[in-house]
């Protein structure tokens, strides 16, 4: 699997245990990138010459396939955006800012991405909502039931927690929430990767994702929306494109997705995107989900062997991250001297600082697991750590 991804060609000392922060990408997606600008290069939805026509034909496939990747029902579901982060800011400020008022009240958890906070928090200031916290056990399992009322107006929750790992049961979730009449919003940067979604199974009512997670390229992303809830949503940007009539004194809107899409699209990227989900789809995702629950599980019981490691989220259902603190050392001197020896993970607050305070820390150590990845690289990941350890405790 490591011969699709050029990069360990060029670095074949590389042991990379960041997927969870960007993946590699596969020669396929590279090559398709490549591709389309030495040979189709040209502008969409814009004119009638023959390139223009198979950029725009290549870029709508690339919706279709997201609508597939996500088991949508309608291809007007799917909107490109720049990444998860613009997908969650797309919903809080066209949907929230339309339907919230003082006194509805914001859903979110404990174990949430900044990028999952932040959005919630600008809208209620700007509405008067209440943003209220869902915690977490000391596994970091969600304790959600009995949170909704009838002021719970939206629901925000990671599909895959991005330090504790954690899976959450985004159908019960979704049931809960709609019963209390509240629509809910997943943030989906980690669960789109690593397992199969459907997002009509699942009833969420948005569901955001980011290529370059999905071993696709950066900046763009998806945000799934239920049909007649984007109908209802005015957009947030103006500019070419997402217009039907243009006057001075008003401007109508195209219908979704294009209404949230000013300006010229992510051509390239889309494409990208769309040659890494088939790319996914090719291997089959309970294929990955299986080989790096393995790894997931190999590398907890190396992990737990390592004397004063504390692995933070033990939750019974988890994706492939484990995020850790080893007493008396500091997770930038550990990355620094991982890093000399080929080794890279994250180190820092993750972006989930609230999260890693609920630990009684400020920053944390992270390995996550991609395709790519081998339990061969596990063991010389261990053993390095054992190396450097007494290293960083001099």
């Amino acid at each position: 699997m490591r011969d699709n991804f050029p990069i360990f060609s060029h670095h074949p000392e590389l042991i990379y245990l960041d997927s969870a922060a960007t993946t590699h990408k596969p020669q396929s997606v590279i090559d398709a990138l490549s591709r389309f600008y030495a040979e189709d290069y040209a502008t969409v939805h814009r004119t009638a010459y023959r390139a223009s026509l198979r950029a725009t034909e290549q870029y709508n496939s690339a919706r279709e396939a997201a609508r597939r990747f996500l088991h949508a029902a309608h291809g007007e579901e799917i909107v490109f955006t720049r990444g998860t982060t613009d997908a969650i800011n797309l919903v809080a400020a066209s949907y929230g800012r339309m339907h919230l008022k003082e006194g509805d009240e914001i859903l979110i958890s404990e174990m949430e991405h900044h990028s999952n906070i932040v959005p919630w928090q600008m809208l209620a200031q700007h509405t008067g909502a209440i943003l209220r916290i869902i915690p977490m056990d000391e596994k970091g399992v969600l304790l959600w039931e009995g949170m909704m009322s009838a002021k719970t107006c939206i629901v925000a929750i990671a599909h895959i927690a991005n330090v504790t790992g954690t899976i959450n049961p985004i159908a019960e979730i979704a049931k809960a929430a709609h019963a209390h009449g509240a629509v809910l919003v997943v943030d989906g940067a980690q669960g789109a990767p690593h397992a199969p979604v459907d997002v009509q199974a699942l009833d969420c009512d948005f569901y955001a994702f980011s290529a370059h997670k999905c071993y696709g390229p950066t900046g763009i992303g998806i945000l799934y929306g239920k049909k007649q809830l984007l109908e209802q949503m005015p957009p947030i940007q103006g500019g070419g494109d997402m217009v039907d009539q243009v006057f001075f004194e008003k401007t109508s809107y195209q219908e979704p997705p294009l209404r949230f899409e000013a300006g010229t699209p992510l051509i390239a990227s889309a494409i990208g995107l769309k040659r890494a989900l088939e790319w996914i789809e090719d291997i089959g995702r309970e294929s990955i989900s299986v080989h790096e629950g393995m790894l997931l599980q190999y590398a907890t019981e190396r992990l737990v062997e390592i004397p004063h490691l504390r692995i933070l989220g033990r939750a019974p259902s988890k994706g492939p991250i484990i995020t850790f603190h080893i007493e008396g050392v500091h997770p930038l001197d550990l990355a620094t001297l991982l890093d000399v020896r080929h080794i890279a993970l994250r180190s820092g607050h993750l972006c989930a600082q609230p999260l890693l305070r609920k630990f009684g820390l400020q920053t944390a150590s992270r390995v996550s697991f991609g395709i790519y990845n081998t339990r061969d690289e596990v063991d010389q990941f261990i053993q390095v750590l054992q190396d450097v350890i007494p290293i960083v405790l001099q």
